[in-house]
């Protein structure tokens, strides 16, 4: 501390061109802060003033210890605002983009506006590709990699497909054992919104089987199709987080896992900088702990 104190004696008298004003500011003598200085440049070894009785100019030494000494409290002041942001209780309005299946994380995302009522979330559902930046997007929760190096990522865990049905479809329909079988049976297909195509169910059979499912219903967002298979209308394919509770509760049973070969990871993804806000910070917090409790993040700088 007494070396921070002799840094900041320096800065003031360079920055003032006076040890008489520096030592106004500080509360002290010119005499003291000439003293100050002395010592500073007998540690150092080094001249880093000019003097003359009526005037005082920086050395090329002295400059350039300026300079250093600036980034030195530039440090210290962006560390005190660091843990200033972290102990100030999270608060205003967070802009969230989730992609369309988003809506099946909204327990976790209810829990959290329970936990944080002083957080407003703006949430924007879209499977486009958002800019997190250009946007004004505080974080943005998607699956796939990240590449741009002005971001921050953090892994919320992995997930998987799976096709599920009610108990009452397959005591009425069969249950099917292997994909060939799936030609006999409703499916309940999920179609990408922004061009219309059929999304692939990812089983290991051969590629003609995928294509040749029979689509008794296409839905663009998931939840209807949920709904239908609970209902005992067919068989759908959704990732394995959407249906948690109603395999628990035993309305969807899962069929085929061992032909599924589709695994996903849920990243959270937010612009880079020094420090991380409080309501950012508890958000994504959260989800790592709610959204995938059994899986074990990772944390990601691109």
């Amino acid at each position: 501390m007494d070396n921070v104190g002799a840094l900041n004696v320096f800065v003031r008298a360079a920055e003032a061109r006076s040890f008489t004003e520096a030592g106004r500011q500080l509360g002290v003598s010119s005499s003291a802060i000439g003293k100050a200085i002395a010592r500073l440049e007998e540690r150092l070894a080094v001249r880093l003033f000019h003097r003359s009785t009526r005037s005082i100019a920086l050395t090329q030494e002295g400059a350039l210890f300026l300079e250093s000494c600036r980034r030195i409290f530039a440090e210290i002041e962006t560390a005190e605002l660091e843990l200033a942001q972290i102990k100030r209780a999270p608060s205003g309005t967070l802009r969230v983009s989730l992609p369309l299946v988003g809506m099946l994380l909204m327990p976790t995302l209810s829990r959290f506006i329970a936990a944080y009522p002083d957080v407003e979330l703006d949430l924007d559902f879209t499977d486009r590709m958002v800019n997190v930046i250009d946007d004004g997007f505080d974080v943005v929760v998607r699956t796939g990699e990240v590449s741009d190096s002005r971001l921050m990522a953090r892994t919320l865990g992995k997930f998987s497909h799976t096709l599920v049905g009610s108990p009452d479809y397959f005591a009425r329909a069969g249950i099917p054992l292997t994909p060939e079988d799936l030609k006999k049976h409703a499916c309940l297909r999920h179609k990408f919104p922004t061009i219309g195509k059929l999304e692939r169910w990812p089983l290991t059979a051969d590629t003609s089987v995928d294509l040749d499912l029979p689509t008794t219903v296409a839905a663009s967002t998931l939840e209807p199709l949920i709904h239908l298979a609970e209902l005992g209308l067919g068989i759908t394919c959704v990732p394995d987080f959407a249906i948690r509770q109603q395999i628990a509760e035993g309305t969807l049973v899962r069929v085929l896992d061992d032909f599924i070969v589709h695994t996903g990871w849920f990243r959270a993804v937010w612009p880079s900088s020094r420090y991380l806000s409080p309501k950012v910070r508890v958000f994504v917090d959260f989800l790592v702990e709610h959204l995938f409790p059994k899986n074990t993040p990772e944390t990601e700088e691109n």
